[in-house]
């Protein structure tokens, strides 16, 4: 069994808040230097694979425009992210551990001129590659709530594609067993999902509320649950710790959201999603 450290101080000392709390302790920001400051290094290279969605972010946009500024809560550095670059256009081995291997691959795609004149999805590409990377993370929660998330945004992506005409196949990203089962079961009512997917009839209730807001608040609520759930043991471990973290998010999410924006989100969504199908005005 492996050792894992406590940080009994640090969590004793963390204010506390709920999913209903309208105003955050901290910003985003402030708590990742304070995790840079409290964490063993092990324990901050396992919550560095959360963060490193940021790097992805920061990754696309450097790419699209060089002199972007990338956000600040990613753990690659601008000069670490342009040498990976270059190495990886000379043919050379990327040796920045910080560098997920994935990273590579994107990059040699994007490279690619026959992926550029697809007019390859590099958004779906970077969330399914960084997806599969989830999953083998070697963290029981953390891989498992990779999984959760991937299996929500696919099923919700899928249900909609379906409802608009689209091709679900080609919204679905990453490929664990539920994203295989969805690309292999499009005219099935339930994807081959009702007796794989324990959530199944939650989710596809969920999506189903006409009041966009309140949609999207009851998945995060779900969200919210299965980390509670999730962590019910967990007291002064990375464990407690990467659970505060995602449910910090959720409320930044929130705290920082009303009605109209959300509104505004989600129907960008599906303009992105549904490309130039027609959709009713309601």
């Amino acid at each position: 069994m492996l050792f894992k450290h406590q940080y009994y101080c640090f969590i004793a000392g963390l204010p506390d808040f709920s999913f209903d709390s309208m105003k955050l302790p901290f910003s985003m920001e402030e708590f990742k230097q304070m995790l840079d400051e409290e964490l063993k290094a092990d324990d901050k290279r396992l919550l560095n694979k959360y963060f490193l969605k940021y790097d992805n972010d920061n990754l696309l946009n450097l790419l699209k425009n060089k002199e972007y500024t990338p956000n600040s809560l990613g753990s690659i550095s601008r000069e670490e992210m342009q040498e990976m670059l270059e190495r990886i256009e000379e043919n050379l081995p990327v040796k920045n551990k910080k560098i997920p291997a994935f990273y590579e691959k994107f990059i040699k795609t994007w490279l690619s001129e026959e992926a550029q004149s697809e007019n390859q999805s590099w958004e779906d590409l970077m969330s399914s590659l960084y997806m599969d990377y989830g999953l083998g993370v070697k963290n029981t929660l953390i891989a498992r709530w990779f999984e959760l998330n991937l299996n929500i945004g696919n099923l919700l992506s899928a249900i909609y594609a379906k409802k608009y005409g689209m091709d679900v196949t080609q919204v679905v990203v990453g490929n664990n067993r539920v994203a295989q089962l969805i690309r292999e079961n499009t005219n099935a009512r339930d994807f081959g999902l009702s007796q794989e997917l324990g959530y199944f009839d939650t989710i596809q209730r969920l999506s189903e509320d006409t009041d966009v807001f309140e949609r999207e608040r009851k998945i995060d609520k779900f969200r919210w649950d299965w980390l509670e759930e999730n962590t019910i043991f967990d007291y002064f471990n990375i464990e407690y710790i990467f659970a505060y973290l995602c449910k910090f998010q959720i409320l930044e999410r929130w705290a920082n959201l009303n009605a109209e924006e959300g509104e505004r989100i989600f129907r960008e969504l599906i303009t992105n999603l549904k490309g130039d199908v027609k959709m009713p005005e309601e």
